[in-house]
């Protein structure tokens, strides 16, 4: 496995506009480290601590105490396959569906809001897109009881 393989390259954009929709969730402070082919974040705060945004759930989840602690999970059975997504990924790519440059994996329907993690609900989008559109539904929804009934309506 090649790591950059599952990665986003992040030169030449500008997170702090395109994450810009993620203000509720995401710490003031944070080096953007990582970024997997789904857009999913892995940011290192100010004390060291590595966290994941997941974009798919609209969670920031503590996931090692530092850098050298991620990479050592990282190697364990199965976990980069997880944070990578990296079975999906590669499902994705023999499909045909390629990103290009500002691009990332994205879903029809949010797994939060029941979508599956398949080829079938995954779409290459803009990561503009991909982040300006979920980041607030999962504002939207955060204090929402899991099984709630949601409804969206889409404004122009």
């Amino acid at each position: 496995m090649r790591i950059g393989d599952y990665l986003i390259d992040q030169v030449g954009i500008d997170w702090p506009n395109v994450l810009a929709s993620w203000h509720w969730l995401l710490p003031p402070d944070f080096t953007l480290w990582l970024v997997n082919r789904f857009g999913d974040l892995f940011i290192v705060l100010e004390d060291g601590t590595v966290h994941m945004l997941d974009v798919g759930c609209g969670t920031l989840k503590h996931v090692a105490t530092d850098r050298d602690a991620f990479c050592s999970i990282l190697d364990e059975p199965g976990q980069a396959d997880g944070w990578l997504m990296i079975p999906l990924v590669d499902a994705l790519v023999s499909s045909g569906k390629l990103l290009g440059p500002g691009q990332c994996y994205s879903y029809g329907t949010l797994p939060v809001l029941g979508g599956s993690y398949t080829v079938e609900n995954s779409v290459v989008k803009d990561l503009s897109f991909h982040y300006g559109a979920f980041g607030p539904i999962h504002e939207a929804i955060k204090d929402l009881p899991d099984s709630t009934q949601v409804t969206f309506k889409v404004v122009p």
